[in-house]
């Protein structure tokens, strides 16, 4: 098999690319995701899956990026925020259907080993990924290969408590795992909306708030200021913990470019001992990471 299908299991679509032997993209193809639907999910994953092979005219390996991690010991999926996901063997169930082995992975973790295998974080031992969009998640690819963990937990960095929180930041809002003030609350497009509305009490979709602080909008610029100082202390417990070659951020507020000037100082503020040197890149792959890591899988695993 000389094709390599990568496919993103997001909230809102399913997006799978072919890729050749060489990792070029050779086709794609999207399909919105049967929200609360799980066997309609798998359907809708193998449909992408061998319309893209048809389309190829042979098969290829599959791998699955999907918004929670898979358990090794039960098979089972955890911590997705889809949550219909919850609790079933996805990756059992995909590999019945398609009958060969699928790999699924977190969708941060594919986004780390795409931008270790030849984006931004190439070169790079340690690569810890982060998707900052809508929600927001961590991965970590250690010299290009998933690093998971025993639970399956390895990156789970957004389902920490936001720290050193202000007491304007106390005690936090509820977080879809049950637990108060999750870094995923906070650090995301979706965090940086309801902190404006609760500050402000006006209602501004995240890409307008940017709009409006590069306009001058003093109050937006205040949000998008509040939203690097919470993603700068909460990015300095990996640098504490893990200490990372090279970080990476993907997802749409990504595409800030001030965060790449901002966030290196305001990091060294909250690390242990002072100014830290690592990196802090933008994914090169942008919205594809995700999917190019999950095509990744296979060779990242077997290489």
């Amino acid at each position: 098999m000389s094709i390599r299908i990568g496919i993103d299991l997001g909230g809102t679509k399913i997006e799978g690319r072919a890729f050749d032997a060489h990792g070029q993209e050779i086709d794609r193809l999207r399909v919105p995701t049967p929200r609360e639907d799980y066997s309609g999910t798998i359907d809708a994953i193998v449909d992408v899956a061998r319309s893209l092979e048809v389309r190829a005219g042979e098969q290829g390996t599959v791998g699955v990026g999907i918004p929670g991690s898979v358990v090794r010991s039960t098979g089972l999926v955890k911590n997705a925020n889809s949550t219909w996901l919850n609790g079933r063997a996805i990756e059992v169930d995909l590999t019945k259907r398609m009958g060969r082995e699928v790999r699924c992975a977190n969708d941060a973790n594919c986004l780390a080993v795409s931008e270790a295998t030849d984006g931004a974080g190439a070169g790079y031992g340690v690569v810890f990924g982060v998707i900052v969009g809508t929600g927001c998640g961590g991965g970590i690819s250690i010299n290009g290969r998933v690093h998971n963990g025993p639970n399956g937990l390895a990156g789970e960095w957004g389902h920490n408590p936001l720290p050193r929180q202000t007491e304007a930041e106390w005690p936090g809002p509820v977080c879809y795992c049950g637990r108060l003030s999750c870094i995923e609350m906070w650090c995301c497009g979706t965090g940086l909306e309801r902190d404006f509305r609760t500050v402000t009490g006006r209602v501004m979709r995240g890409p307008e708030i940017v709009a409006a602080s590069e306009a001058g909008d003093a109050d937006a610029e205040a949000a998008i200021v509040r939203l690097e100082d919470r993603l700068a202390k909460s990015l300095a417990t990996i640098y504490n913990s893990l200490d990372p070659d090279c970080i990476v951020l993907g997802g749409g507020l990504s595409q800030l470019d001030r965060l790449y000037t901002n966030l290196p100082p305001l990091i060294s503020t909250y690390t242990f001992g002072g100014p830290v040197e690592t990196p802090i890149k933008k994914a090169v792959h942008g919205d594809a990471s995700g999917v190019r890591g999950a095509a990744w899988l296979w060779p990242a695993a077997t290489d």
